[in-house]
C-alpha cells in the first residue's frame, strides 16, 4: 500500500467532512448551530442554579423541564407542520429570533435578582417569570430543531446525508461538555446574569447561519396549516413502518437505559464523590458521542441501516446491563462514600464511565443512521412533521425513562433500573426489528438505505 492510499484509509476512518466543503450553507450552519449549541447549554445549567439560589429546592428545578414539556410536545408537531408549508428559511429566522429574546428576557430577570439579592432585605424576585421565559425559549427551539433538520435535506445530495449526520455528533458532544463547564466557570467567577449574556452573544453566531441560508419555499402545491396538516403528518407515520420503527426502537432505549436520574445518588451512597461522580459519569456519555463521530468516516460505506440501528441499540442495552451490574456489584463492597476525590471508590467509577461511554457511542450510531433514515425516506413536504415528531420522541422518551428509572430504584434499588432495563432492551429490540411488514414481507432489518423505503 503506498503512502497515499494509507492516508486515504486514514481519512475514512475519521470523519468525513465533505458536507462541510460540499455545502457552505450547511458549514454555515452546522457551525453556528454549535457555537449557538454552547450558549443554549450554558443557559439550562445557569437557570437551575438561578432557581436553586431563589428557593433552594430541586423540586423547583425539576419544574422546569416539566412545565415545558407538554408546550415542547404541541410545538414540536405544530412546527414541523409549518416547516412544510411555508419557507424554511423564514420560519428559521422568526423562532431563532424569538428564542433570541427568550435569552435576553433571562439577562433581564437574573439582574433583577442580583439587584435584589443584594440590596436591603436580600429579597430575590418571584420564580414564575423564569418558568415562562424559559417555556418559551423550549417552545421556539423546538420548532427551530424540527425546522433546521428538515433543512438538510434540501442543501446537501442525499450521499452526504450520513455523513452530516454523523457531523452533527461532534457538534452535540461539544455542546455537552463545553457549555455546562463554561457555565459553571461563568456563574462562579462573574455570575449569573453574565452567564445569560455570554449565551445571547454566543446566539448571534448561530443566528447567522440562518439567515445566510438560501430560500426554502415549500415544494409543491401550496397547502393551509392547520391542525389538518399535523393530521396528514401522522397519518403518513403510520404509513411508514420503518420510519416508525425508528422511533419506537429509540423510545425502548430511552425509557430502559436512562441513568441519569441516578448521578446524585450513586455520587452520594454508593460510588462517592458527590457532584465530582455526577459530572465525570455524564461528561462520560458525551465523550462516547464524540468519539464515535470523530471515528465517523465508514458510515458513508453502510448502507443496511436498519440492521446498524439494530445493532447498535442492543450494544446499548448490554452497557446498560454493565452499568447495573457494576451497580450491584459495590453492593456488596466496604465503602464509605463520602464527598470529593478521596471519597470515591475509583474502580467503580471507571467501570460506570466506561459503561456510560459506551452507551454514548452506541446511541450516537443509531442517531445517526436513525435520522439518516428520516431525511432520506421521507419525501420533502413531509420533513418537517417527521422532525416535529423526532423532537417529540427525543424530549418525552428520556422523561418517560427518568420516571422509570427514578419509580424502580425507590422500589427496588439503585442497580435495578439499568440491568433490568438492558436485559429489556436486548430482547425488545430482537423481536421488534423482526417484526414483518404488512404489504412487502419485509422487516426493519431489510431496509437498505440505498433504496429507501418509508
Amino acid at each position: 500500500m503506498t503512502r497515499s492510499d494509507a492516508a486515504g484509509q486514514r481519512r475514512r476512518r475519521m470523519v468525513d467532512l465533505a458536507p462541510l466543503r460540499a455545502s457552505p450553507a450547511f458549514a454555515r450552519l452546522w457551525i453556528g448551530g454549535v457555537v449557538a449549541g454552547i450558549g443554549s447549554q450554558m443557559s439550562i445549567v445557569a437557570v437551575g442554579l438561578q432557581i436553586y439560589e431563589i428557593t433552594e429546592s430541586t423540586f423547583a428545578v425539576g419544574l422546569v423541564g416539566g412545565i415545558a414539556l407538554l408546550p415542547m410536545i404541541v410545538a414540536g408537531l405544530w412546527g414541523g407542520m409549518l416547516a412544510d408549508v411555508f419557507d424554511r428559511r423564514r420560519l428559521l429566522i422568526a423562532s431563532s429570533l424569538i428564542a433570541w429574546l427568550s435569552v435576553l428576557g433571562l439577562v433581564a430577570l437574573s439582574t433583577w435578582d442580583a439587584i435584589l439579592s443584594s440590596g436591603p432585605g436580600a429579597a430575590h424576585a418571584p420564580v414564575w417569570p423564569f418558568y415562562l421565559v424559559t417555556t418559551i425559549n423550549a417552545v421556539a427551539a423546538t420548532i427551530s430543531g424540527a425546522t433546521r433538520g428538515s433543512v438538510v435535506g434540501r442543501i446537501l445530495p442525499p450521499e452526504l446525508i450520513s455523513r452530516a449526520t454523523a457531523l452533527n455528533g461532534i457538534g452535540f458532544g461539544t455542546q455537552l461538555t463545553v457549555g455546562p463547564a463554561l457555565a459553571g466557570v461563568l456563574a462562579a467567577s462573574v455570575g449569573l446574569p453574565w452567564t445569560f449574556v455570554v449565551d445571547a452573544a454566543l446566539f448571534t453566531v448561530g443566528f447567522l447561519g440562518v439567515w445566510m441560508l438560501p430560500s426554502l419555499p415549500r415544494l409543491g402545491e401550496r397547502v393551509e396549516a392547520g391542525w389538518g396538516q399535523v393530521r396528514a403528518g401522522l397519518g403518513f407515520l403510520k404509513r411508514s413502518p420503518n420510519i416508525r420503527m425508528s422511533f419506537i426502537v429509540d423510545i425502548v432505549a430511552m425509557t430502559f437505559a436512562r441513568p441519569y436520574v441516578l448521578f446524585p445518588a450513586l455520587g452520594a451512597t454508593v460510588v462517592g464523590g458527590g457532584a465530582l461522580t455526577v459530572g465525570a459519569l455524564t461528561a462520560a456519555g458525551a465523550v462516547g458521542t464524540i468519539l464515535v463521530s470523530l471515528f465517523s468516516g465508514p458510515v458513508a460505506h453502510i448502507h443496511r441501516h436498519g440492521v446498524a440501528i439494530a445493532r447498535a441499540i442492543t450494544v446499548f442495552g448490554a452497557f446498560a446491563l454493565l452499568f447495573g451490574a457494576g451497580t450491584l456489584a459495590m453492593t456488596v463492597i466496604d465503602h464509605d462514600a463520602e464527598p470529593g476525590w478521596s471519597g470515591i471508590y475509583w474502580p467503580a467509577l471507571i467501570l460506570l464511565g466506561v459503561a456510560m461511554a459506551g452507551m454514548g457511542a452506541s446511541d450516537e450510531v443509531s442517531a445517526i443512521f436513525r435520522q439518516t433514515m428520516i431525511i432520506k425516506a421521507a419525501p420533502d413536504e413531509m420533513r418537517g412533521r417527521l422532525q416535529g415528531i423526532f423532537v417529540v420522541v427525543v424530549t418525552g422518551g428520556p422523561r418517560i425513562g427518568d420516571m422509570y428509572a427514578g419509580i424502580l430504584a425507590t422500589a427496588v434499588a439503585l442497580w435495578c433500573p439499568p440491568l433490568v432495563g438492558g436485559l429489556a432492551i436486548i430482547g425488545l429490540i430482537a423481536v421488534l426489528t423482526r417484526l414483518r411488514r404488512s404489504r412487502d414481507g419485509q422487516s426493519f432489518r431489510d431496509y437498505d438505505d440505498r433504496h429507501p423505503v418509508a
